[in-house]
């Protein structure tokens, strides 16, 4: 396996869970590389700071020790703040088509891509169909892209559509799968969409293994406080986590499982310092330990919830928990840079299911 904007490992994590064997992960940022150096030091396991565009297909099965004839399955999660961008969407993207034309053998349309090292305004604007060239060039038998749920929101949903053609064009039988994370037992509500596939065979959906409702077939899903309690204790004690400033009071003041709305007339508290519906809806947003985590954010503000039921920020080893990383995974850099690295991942419980559904397709 290989990951493409590995980020700080998710889908690593997740490859051996579900029995894969990652040999590259590709990432841009240098504190999230220093991150996937310190938990997954393997000699069969290489990881490449840089850019996809900086490489082929044929380049990335050198990088991660591969020939002609090893299977290969390409995963990745591409960077999704694009997808939230009225410009992104609004670019007609010839380029990219014509680029991919060329891959497929379509040469009567474009003699010759432009060169992959040339610099772009934002070159995050076309790394989907990046991700999918390095499929192609790579003659893979399977991929897995993960991304946020609004990926087919009316505004994107020509972009997503487009990529999923160019992936049946290449070969792919493709599969489209919405998860909640709740639903995999990680305690958190999390919602992503899979676009993946393979050659031989479309893959299966995973079935879900948790339910708001248990059975005998379901198990319950995991409250947030059983998949952090073992964090506790002062010896995890981290200096960001203490609140101060304007709305610390405030905060003090919300239970378990409210946000700022516990603050209003509409709430009936009797001297509400907030108006109902004036905020975000996670300003001073607090977990409630018996329920779920909502989704945490890579890059909250400094009242921007979930906040500990306890009244300060989550550490750094309970935000990695809510995600499902295993315990004992460690995230190099700044508070900030942990932060960032953990809310952009993908949760390895959640992926994990997927991929073994595209080895099945693919065995």
């Amino acid at each position: 396996m290989i990951d493409l904007f590995a980020g700080a490992g998710g889908f690593g994590i997740a490859s051996k869970i579900a029995g894969a064997d990652l040999r590259l992960s590709v990432e841009i940022d240098r504190k999230a590389c220093e991150t996937l150096r310190m938990n997954h030091a393997d000699s069969s396991h290489s990881v490449h700071e840089g850019s996809v565009l900086d490489f082929s297909g044929q380049q990335m099965r050198e990088m991660a020790g591969l020939d002609k004839s090893d299977p290969l399955l390409v995963v990745g999660g591409a960077p999704c703040q694009p997808f939230s961008k009225n410009a992104y969407w609004t670019d007609p993207g010839e380029d990219l088509k014509l680029r991919l034309a060329f891959y497929r053998g379509d040469d009567s349309v474009y003699k010759r891509p432009p060169s992959i090292t040339e610099p772009r305004p934002d070159e995050r604007r076309n790394l989907l169909l990046e991700f999918a060239r390095l499929v192609i060039e790579a003659k893979a038998d399977g991929f897995v892209l993960e991304n946020v749920a609004s990926i087919f929101h009316p505004r994107n949903k020509e972009t997503a559509e487009f990529f999923i053609d160019v992936m049946k064009d290449a070969g792919m039988n493709v599969a489209i799968f919405k998860g909640n994370s709740a639903e995999f037992g990680v305690p958190q509500k999390r919602q992503r969409v899979f676009i993946y596939g393979a050659r031989s065979q479309t893959p299966e959906i995973p079935e879900i293994t948790h339910s708001e409702e248990p059975s005998i077939f379901l198990k319950p899903f995991v409250s947030v406080g059983e998949a952090i309690a073992a964090y506790s204790g002062d010896e995890f004690f981290e200096r960001e986590e203490l609140i101060s400033g304007r709305y610390a009071h405030h905060l003090a003041d919300v239970p378990p499982g409210w946000n700022y709305k516990a603050l209003t007339a509409w709430a009936g508290h009797p001297n509400p310092s907030f108006e109902a519906e004036s905020r975000f809806w996670n300003f001073l947003l607090k977990l409630h330990p018996e329920k779920l985590s909502w989704t945490v954010a890579a890059s909250p503000g400094p009242w921007t919830g979930p906040f500990h039921w306890d009244t300060r920020r989550l550490r750094t080893p309970e935000l990695a928990a809510i995600q499902s990383f295993p315990d004992g995974y460690r995230f190099a850099g700044s508070r900030r840079d942990r932060v960032r690295q953990i809310g952009n991942a993908v949760p390895p419980k959640l992926a994990a299911p997927v991929i073994v559904k595209v080895l099945e397709a693919i065995a």
